[in-house]
């Protein structure tokens, strides 16, 4: 009788849940006790993607070389017999490791550029393991993974080995990205979501920030590769915390495992659990009674012209951001003044740039903060073109402002591509998008090599890019407060403005 009224005493304290129109929300809530918990359990993972995709600018930190040979002062020249490198700020990089001078220069953004390529493929090779076998087995393997092939890369003999090494953590980190990203949003509901997508991105920021201090005090490459590797062992504990998404396994007909982890989930948010298996089961039965609806392809994004439209310019975003970010945080490296300083100062801005964007796209919109956070890059690029000649501080500062819009920039195309794509071919367009950008990546390290036949090429390059993003954000439509749309229809007429009919 004591165990009855507890029961029901019990019973009384917990909260029903919100019903809507997402069946497995329904029964957890919308953003309860353990989805914060999870979002901070996979908030750890994003650090580690900061540290892999921008460790190249210490890893090949500026080490300058000189020529000891008496009357020689080109240390490139055929008469310099004695090389020396300055090693008073780096004691070794992969420059001193592997004599990457001269000739050989480009080698070193060549390396990054692959690190790029490894993160688009891992993203993609990833993103399919986790829709096939599960996300959990892809997002542990992807963990797992970083944490091998990072210290692998510590024991390179050989650069060739080197650049392998780096393209499999890359592939790794690719992965991280997607699967825990994935993973999180599957159990937020829509009322949190948009601001959970954005301060997702905090850790990658205090990640980049925080290479700059890993730098100061280890000097040497292998020793410094290892320190941002090592703390990847702590994704051990994933291997317990981290339960297969419901959703997922929901949508593929594993409803007894799905039942189970939903029913863990809402006693940890006090929302009742004995609705829950009867709910699941007759949603299922219901999806799958339904008409299978047409799914769209890549090329329903080109097939009708406002569409075609949108899918351009909003690639051209994603190219932009990710060329802008990635290639001046190494272009940061290039300028004068104290490396640590600078990196650690431009890594920063990042931080407040993603907490702005919350705010921004929320009072004025996806489209208006996409042209002002682009168009801050631009004038802070386009000073930098024409101020190379200033003292470092006059060009540190301006690459910080193109930075700073990149970060404000970063997390909107996510919302705003998510948002502008119809739901039958959202994952193919984001894809696209993503992949796309990843290109941009990949050709930034290749346009700041430019900057040794002048340092205004690089900043004049990456301008004119984020100038034509503004150009083409005006012919995006807001999608602030409107409903997603849904089908192809949607996609050609959705943001599209309606002529008033004559009289």
């Amino acid at each position: 009788m004591g165990d009855q009224n507890q029961r029901n005493q019990n019973q009384k304290q917990l909260k029903p849940v919100e019903k809507t129109n997402d069946v497995i929300i329904s029964q957890i809530g919308d953003f309860g006790c353990y989805q914060l918990f999870f979002f901070f359990l996979i908030l750890l993972s994003k650090f580690g993607t900061g540290w892999h995709t921008i460790g190249h600018i210490f890893l090949a930190g500026p080490t300058p070389l000189s020529c000891k040979t008496e009357n020689v002062t080109d240390p490139c020249s055929d008469d310099c017999k004695d090389q020396d490198f300055d090693t008073s700020i780096f004691k070794s990089t992969i420059i001193t490791e592997w004599n990457l001078v001269c000739n050989k220069q480009s080698l070193a953004s060549l390396s990054q550029s692959i690190v790029m390529f490894g993160i688009m493929s891992g993203s993609m090779i990833f993103g399919m393991i986790a829709d096939r076998c599960g996300r959990r087995p892809a997002f542990l393997g992807c963990c797992l993974m970083q944490l091998v092939t990072g210290l692998i890369v510590c024991v390179s003999p050989y650069f060739w080995f080197y650049c392998l090494s780096r393209f499999l953590v890359a592939f790794a980190t690719g992965g991280t990205m997607t699967t825990s990203f994935v993973l999180l949003m599957e159990i937020v509901g829509p009322k949190n979501r948009e601001l959970v997508a954005i301060l997702y991105q905090i850790p990658f920021n205090i990640g980049h920030a925080s290479l700059a201090v890993f730098a100061y005090f280890i000097r040497e490459w292998r020793w410094f590769q290892f320190s941002i590797t090592i703390f990847s062992v702590v994704f051990l504990i994933y291997i317990c915390l981290v339960p297969e998404s419901p959703r997922w396994l929901y949508t593929t007909g594993r409803l007894d495992k799905s039942i189970k982890i939903l029913e863990k989930i809402a006693r940890c948010n006090k929302h009742p659990t004995e609705t829950i298996k009867p709910e699941i089961e007759a949603a299922y039965a219901a999806l799958q009674a339904r008409t299978p609806t047409k799914k769209g392809t890549l090329i329903d994004l080109f097939r009708t012209p406002y569409l075609r439209m949108k899918t351009i310019f909003m690639a051209n975003d994603w190219i932009v951001v990710c060329m802008v970010y990635y290639g001046m945080s190494q272009y940061m490296s290039k300028l004068g003044g104290n490396i640590f300083l600078n990196n650690l100062i431009a890594a920063s801005v990042g931080i407040p740039g993603t907490c702005l964007c919350v705010v921004m796209t929320k009072f004025l919109g996806r489209r208006l903060t996409l042209i002002l956070s682009n168009s801050l890059s631009a004038v802070g690029l386009m000073l930098l073109v024409f101020l190379t000649k200033q003292s470092d501080v006059v060009q540190v500062s301006c690459a910080i402002v193109g930075l700073f819009g990149a970060s404000i920039t970063f997390p909107n195309v996510y919302l705003y591509g998510g948002e502008l794509f119809p739901t039958v071919v959202r994952s193919n367009g984001m894809g696209l998008c993503s992949m796309l950008g990843r290109g941009g990546s990949i050709l930034a390290p290749l346009i700041c090599e430019l900057a040794r036949f002048g340092t205004w090429i690089t900043p004049l390059i990456f301008g004119i890019f984020s100038i034509m993003a503004v150009i083409g954000t005006f012919f995006l439509p807001e999608t602030r407060g409107l409903p997603l749309p849904e089908t192809l229809e949607d996609g050609e007429t959705f943001g599209r403005k309606v002529k008033p009919a004559q009289a």
